[in-house]
């Protein structure tokens, strides 16, 4: 099912759509210069039993996904982000007025941007969110990350919310 246009809405709703991806971009951007700062690689700081604050560089994906590569993965994975951003912000233009899909747009816009910024600065993506419980630890994140997650949670959300409306 196409999505409807929101041409006679006018530009204004994507301007809110691009400011929320510019405040995530801010807020990962600023606590990755307060972990670099702060803290050198491997430094840790418990918070709670469940969570640490850790400087760690990832030169992979997810999860470290392809982190052992010999560093031409730094250029794809920039590569894909440049491109996910540039197709995102053609989403938004075309269905700004869809208040789900779109905030899902901006959190995987601002997440992708602040992630390719890293990416070009570092050489490697600045995580330091550290979940765990019990001896199990989730791999590190950052603002964008969880912005990321957001963003796919919340299309996968809308499409089956659609799908529901559609029934």
């Amino acid at each position: 099912m196409a999505r409807a246009s929101t041409s006679a809405n006018g530009g204004g709703g994507m301007i809110r759509w691009l400011a929320l991806a510019l405040l995530i971009l801010i807020a990962d951007q600023f606590t990755k210069v307060l972990i670099l700062g702060y803290y050198r690689l491997g430094d840790a700081t418990t918070i709670t039993s469940f969570f640490n604050v850790v400087r760690v560089h990832n030169s992979g994906a997810a999860f470290s996904f392809l982190a052992s590569a010999s560093g031409w993965q730094r250029w794809f994975f920039t590569v894909i982000g440049v491109g996910a951003a540039i197709f995102i912000v053609w989403l938004l233009r075309s269905h700004a007025a869809q208040k789900l899909f779109s905030f899902s747009l901006a959190c995987l816009l601002g997440g992708a941007v602040g992630n390719v910024i890293d990416r070009l600065l570092h050489g490697y993506v600045v995580d330091f969110v550290q979940l765990h419980y019990r001896g199990w630890y989730f791999p590190a994140f950052n603002v964008a990350d969880a912005a990321i997650t957001a963003g796919a949670v919340g299309l996968i959300l809308d499409e089956l919310l659609r799908v529901r409306r559609g029934r």
